[in-house]
């Protein structure tokens, strides 16, 4: 079977849908009306949709539906984060399946969009009728110190300096806080500063062979501060849920078929979690990459994304 990706495809519908009085969320279908639905759940958070995603699927078989969370890329308004939580999240997901008459559908998510498809899922379990997950992130404070503190910062020690460079020395021990006041501070400089630096760092550690494409992504100041700024957000708030909510309620997830994708050396989401994940579900199916990082966009994590969306 051939697992390259689908030729590039435009949007037959789009639209804004007013989720509250202060956000409207950007969502769009593309391939078949008739085909099944799957929802693609970007990551970051803060990252937003990306045209490449819709060439994870086949377009004769899939009605491939799109959303940008609050915050980011084509919803309004840009990089706020009043009423920007992991419940909201969940609530317009909801919204937009009601909207669009979806009874129920198939997840795919990376990074944090595995984090959201998760906690959806526990929420929603009877609207989930499979999970494909990717790089997989559950939001414990051993991740967040691992990439954000101590930890990727001893295998790629000069995008580590350079990001932690902006920090005060007397503020590093706690560099997520440190960067959150950066992130929402009044002063234009100071924000957009921060907001490249946050990104880069991440950019820089998503491949297992450093991809400059990434990079130059990290200097697009628009893309850069709602990514960074939505992050940050999320994170000092241990994104709005009590500790380790996904593994505590994981059991709500057990009869939802779950393929889930890892890069054996991914530095920014790293593989143990996949493995807590995996052992927390015994009817998941872990794949381990063992020539990928981070990205879906490498070869390998590509080959067994398209596998899996090709055994729906």
């Amino acid at each position: 079977m051939n697992f390259s990706l689908y030729p590039e495809i435009d949007p037959r519908e789009t639209g804004l849908l007013k989720v509250s009085e202060l956000h409207s969320i950007y969502w769009e279908r593309c391939g078949n009306c008739l085909g099944i639905p799957i929802l693609i759940v970007h990551g970051g958070p803060g990252g937003g949709s990306q045209k490449s995603y819709r060439r994870y699927f086949d377009p004769a078989k899939f009605d491939i539906i799109q959303f940008d969370q609050r915050g980011c890329g084509r919803s309004i308004p840009h990089s706020e984060l009043q009423e920007n939580t992991t419940q909201d999240l969940v609530n317009d997901m909801e919204k937009l399946r009601d909207f669009l008459k979806i009874k129920d559908w198939h997840l795919f998510g990376g990074s944090w969009g595995s984090t959201l498809s998760l906690v959806y899922s526990i929420k929603h379990p009877n609207r989930v009728k499979s999970l494909i997950l990717r790089g997989i992130f559950l939001c414990r404070e051993s991740e967040l110190l691992w990439f954000y503190q101590k930890g990727a910062s001893e295998i790629f020690p000069e995008e580590f300096e350079a990001y932690e460079s902006l920090i005060p020395i007397e503020e590093r021990e706690d560099l997520i806080r440190a960067f959150y006041k950066m992130l929402t501070s009044k002063n234009k400089l100071i924000r957009e500063k921060a907001s490249i630096a946050w990104t880069r760092w991440e950019m820089a550690t998503s491949h297992l062979i450093p991809d400059n494409s990434y990079l130059i992504k990290s200097g697009n100041t628009l893309f850069s501060d709602a990514f960074a700024r939505i992050e940050c957000h999320y994170f000092i708030n241990n994104i709005f849920l009590e500790k380790n909510f996904i593994l505590k309620y994981i059991s709500a997830v057990e009869s939802i078929p779950t393929t889930i994708i890892q890069g054996r050396y991914d530095v920014v989401c790293p593989v143990r979690s996949a493995w807590d994940l995996r052992k927390a579900l015994p009817n998941s199916k872990l794949v381990i990459v063992d020539d990928a990082g981070h990205s879906m966009r490498e070869r390998g994590i590509t080959t067994e994304l398209l596998r899996a969306t090709n055994l729906i």
